[in-house]
This record gives C-alpha cells, structure tokens and sequence, in this order.
C-alpha cells in the first residue's frame, strides 16, 4: 500500500513536469503568431494542460477501467470549475471578453448536453458517441483557428525582433519543440503510474474506482491547470487563465472522454446510488452542468467576474468531495 502511494505521487508529480514542460513550449510557440491571449489559453494551453487527462483515462479505458476513465473526465472539470477557477476568483477577480468566451462556453454546453443524454438515456458511451465527441473536437479546433485569423494583429512597432536576434530565436523554436516532445514522454510515464496505483489503492481501500477517479486522480491531473491558474493570477494574465479553465473542461468532454470512448466504449459506473438511483445521474452530472454556469454566465452576461462566485464554487466543490466519499462507505 505505501509502495503504491509513493509510486502514485511520483507520477503526478511526472504529469505535473511534463504538463508544465509541455504548456512552455506550445505557450511559446503560440505567441510568436501573436495569437489573444484568451485563445492560446482556451486552445494551445488547454490541449497541453489536459494532456494527463487524456493519457490517465485512455490507458485506464483500455485496460478495463472505465470507473477511472468517466471520473476523471467529469471530475477534472468539477475540479477545474469549482475549486481552481474558484480558488482564482476568490483571490482576484477580474474581467471577461464575451467575444471569445462564446464559442467554447458554446461548445461546452453543447458537448455536455450530448455526453448527459448518454449517460441517460442510454447508460454509457458506445462507441459512436466517442467518435461523435472527438469530431465536435475537430470542428471546435477549425472553427477556433478561423476564429484566430479574424482577431485584430499586434499593434505595429509592437514586440518588434531586432534582425541579429533572428539565429536566437530560431534556436529557441527547436528547444520549445524539444520540451513538447519531451513532455509529453514525462505525462505518458505519470499517467501510467497514477492509472495502476489508483486502481489498487481503491481496492485496498474498498472505495469504487470511480470515486478514486472522480476526486483524487481528477485532482491529480488538474494539478497543471492549477499551476497555470497560479502562475498566469500571479503575472496579471487572468484572461489566460480564465481561458485554460474554460478550454480545459471542454477538451475533458470532447478530447479526454472521446478519445477514451473510442479507444474502449463502457458503461456508466454504477457502484453508487442515491434513492435507488446511480449517483453519477443525481450528483457528479447535474454538479458539472451547474459550477459551469455559475462560472461562464454571469461572465457572459455582465463581461466580469466576482469573489462571491469563487466562494460559491468553493462551497459546492467542498460538499461535492465529501458527498463522494460518504456515499462511498
């Protein structure tokens, strides 16, 4: 049991090094096309940042465990919402451009609504819903890169390369191109570590895999997004991090969930009930759809964010957790 704790928290702090790796060199990448900062985070970052999510539920998936796979997806996005993005406004709000917030917020909802309806009506995701989730992936990506070639260019004069800088930069092109290959071997490493040690730490332990999935893996795998959240609050790029958190919670539906569907197609865990009914359709769906709204609405409609909005998300986040691990005993 201590060997699969240490083994679990060395690949998390992999996953970490290799997300932070990683964002470093797609980030970079990015702002030499002078991209908004809004949409390298909802896009680049994102990508980079869910990439543990990607890689614990994928493996998961195809070994069979499919507990883990739907926990961590809708668990990173309760996590994402409800205490990193919560955590972020209850220290700093700040302001909100609903020009670029809508397609993602959009597309969220719409993706959402999709995966919800197969959880309902059908009790799991066959393998056309995860083909169905990876195109709204494609098409989000398409639509966002357009959406890119229409925002204004950089001011002129602006950030301007002197020409005896170019052999430099072009060295740090290939050395941003190292990091991203680089981690992303680190985040493949991490997530197999954290995808075995969970599945025996939750049989040690007696709780299903799908909470094990649901809270600590999820927030395992958040932890880049954290980081992100943190360093972009601490530097005065809050649209950055507003825009990951948002990015982040749709790839975990349309890029995580999907590419884990496709890989290996499973059922709705049904470890838990609540009244008779499976929890995941009482509790860990409704709490997805609703600290989204609370997050993206107000912003939507009045372009700001505020601290009571964190503090809510906090509240839900922290009566979410223990509802898991009560209905667990």
């Amino acid at each position: 049991m201590f060997d699969s704790l240490c083994l679990f928290a060395f690949g998390l702090i992999l996953l970490i090094k290799g997300g932070d790796m990683f964002v470093d060199g797609a980030s970079n990448i990015a702002k030499r096309f002078h991209l908004p900062e809004l949409l390298i985070g909802a896009t680049v970052v994102s990508i980079g940042t869910t990439l543990p999510e990607v890689m614990v539920s994928s493996i998961a998936a195809a070994g069979g465990s499919g507990g883990i796979a739907y926990g961590n997806a809708l668990g990173s996005i309760i996590c994402n919402t409800a205490l990193i993005a919560a955590i972020t406004l209850s220290v700093k709000p700040g302001k909100a451009d609903r020009s670029t917030m809508v397609l993602p917020v959009c597309f969220f909802f719409g993706s959402a609504v999709f995966y919800a309806a197969c959880a309902y009506f059908l009790g799991g995701f066959p393998l056309w819903s995860g083909i169905v989730l990876l195109s709204a992936f494609a098409v989000y990506m398409v639509l966002t890169v357009l959406q890119m070639k229409r925002a204004p260019a950089a001011p002129e004069g602006a950030d301007v390369s002197l020409p005896e800088a170019e052999e430099s930069v072009e060295g740090s092109f290939i050395k941003d191109i190292i990091w991203l290959v680089a981690g992303a071997a680190l985040i493949a490493l991490g997530a197999i570590l954290v995808k075995d040690n969970a599945e025996f730490i939750a049989a040690e332990i007696g709780i299903p895999s799908s909470v094990i999935g649901i809270t600590i893996v999820a927030i395992g795998t958040s932890l880049p997004e954290l980081v992100t959240a943190i360093t972009a609050l601490a530097k005065g790029h809050g649209a950055l991090s507003l825009g990951n958190i948002i990015g982040a919670n749709l790839f975990n539906l349309v890029l995580v969930s999907g590419a884990a569907i496709t890989i290996a197609p499973f059922d709705l865990p049904s470890a838990m009930t609540v009244g008779g009914i499976n929890a995941s359709l009482v509790i860990d769906i409704p709490v997805a759809f609703a600290v989204m709204l609370i997050l993206t609405v107000p912003a939507l409609i009045r372009q700001k964010l505020s601290r009571v909005q964190g503090i809510t998300l906090l509240l839900i986040y922290a009566a979410f957790t223990a509802s898991q691990f009560v209905l667990a005993m």
